[in-house]
């Protein structure tokens, strides 16, 4: 009859397999339990990884899109402010231009202005030792008068002193214009009129410094009209009264000849 412990604890190769199998049974099943938890653990976890791969690459997207969003609209707004640039380039330019025009018209206004002023502004004349003012249109004449008689275009000349004498009655030029307008009178051989000329030149401004010179060609003119009295007249008059002047040296070689 067999033992109760036989039956509790078997004896044999069979037995202790019974026993092994027996015992492993509850590990076996624990372990697969805890693979399949850590499977899903995994899972979860590739999951939560790819889940934030994707929300990464997501915002790198969203981010690069921005990026490029934004690159465009500052290109935009390069492109805004090149243009304005050269809006106002080409403003400083037009505005460059019309001060030049500004700037060149107010020159030649200043330039007529001024001429207009030299055509009517007195001007300053030294001329046979004297200083006086004289207006820019007188002196033109008169300039113009010389330059006839220096032509020796006498005739032309003497018009000119005349018609300047007439329209200039109280100029500082007259005593100077009466002088040459004697001596072109005389260079065209009018004698009677040079005499005329330089006695008024000596009458009225006889501290002239051409008087003696005047004095001197009327002797002459009075030596062409065949009148040696009247010369020697002159003369000896024009040694008294300006025996220092180089005209009194001359009239006296002059006297000593019509002796």
């Amino acid at each position: 009859m067999a033992r109760l412990t036989d039956w509790i604890f078997p004896r044999g190769p069979l037995a202790a397999l019974t026993v092994a199998m027996a015992a492993f049974a509850p590990l076996s099943a624990h372990a697969l339990f805890g693979d399949d938890e850590a499977r899903k653990a995994i899972i979860e976890l590739r999951q939560k990884v790819d889940a934030n791969r994707a929300a990464q690459e997501a915002a790198a997207a969203e981010s690069e899109a921005t990026t490029r969003r934004g690159l465009l609209d500052l290109a935009n707004q390069i492109e805004q402010l090149r243009a304005e640039i050269a809006r106002l380039r080409g403003q400083n330019e037009q505005l460059a231009r019309e001060v030049a025009e500004l700037q060149r018209a107010q020159k030649d206004v200043q330039v007529g202005l001024d001429e207009r002023l030299r055509q009517v502004e007195p001007l300053k004349v030294e001329l046979d030792g004297l200083s006086f003012s004289a207006q820019p249109a007188e002196k033109r004449e008169f300039d113009a008068a010389m330059d006839t008689l220096r032509r020796s275009e006498f005739e032309a000349a003497a018009t000119a002193y005349t018609v300047f004498l007439r329209k200039h009655p109280n100029s500082g030029y007259t005593p100077s214009a009466l002088y040459w307008l004697g001596n072109a009178q005389y260079a065209n051989r009018a004698y009677k009129d040079a005499i005329v000329s330089h006695t008024r030149l000596v009458n009225e401004f006889g501290t002239h410094a051409r008087a003696p010179e005047a004095m001197l060609a009327m002797a002459n003119s009075q030596v062409e009209l065949k009148d040696p009295r009247g010369a020697r007249r002159t003369l000896e008059d024009l040694i008294k009264r300006y025996p220092q002047s180089e005209a009194a040296a001359a009239a006296r070689e002059r006297l000593a000849r019509l002796r």
